[in-house]
């Protein structure tokens, strides 16, 4: 089970964090999503890899960015 991590900016509250880690979950064959408020720091676990196209699209609508 592929494991990947992103650094996303933007997040200050725990709404925020609640905002990406559903839209990252809802990717198909996401299995685990864990964001640390601190770091910005997400956590994906999934069944096959995930593109990063299609994380950045789910943070994008989260209203976040993903760190470069």
């Amino acid at each position: 089970m592929p494991t990947t991590t992103y650094t996303v900016t933007g997040m200050t509250c725990g709404h925020c964090v609640s905002s990406v880690t559903a839209e990252i979950g809802k990717i198909d064959g996401v299995t685990s999503v864990e964001v640390d408020l601190a770091s910005g720091a997400v956590r994906v676990d999934s069944t096959t890899p995930i593109p990063t196209t299609t994380i950045t699209a789910a943070v994008d609508e989260a209203g976040y960015q993903l760190a470069d």
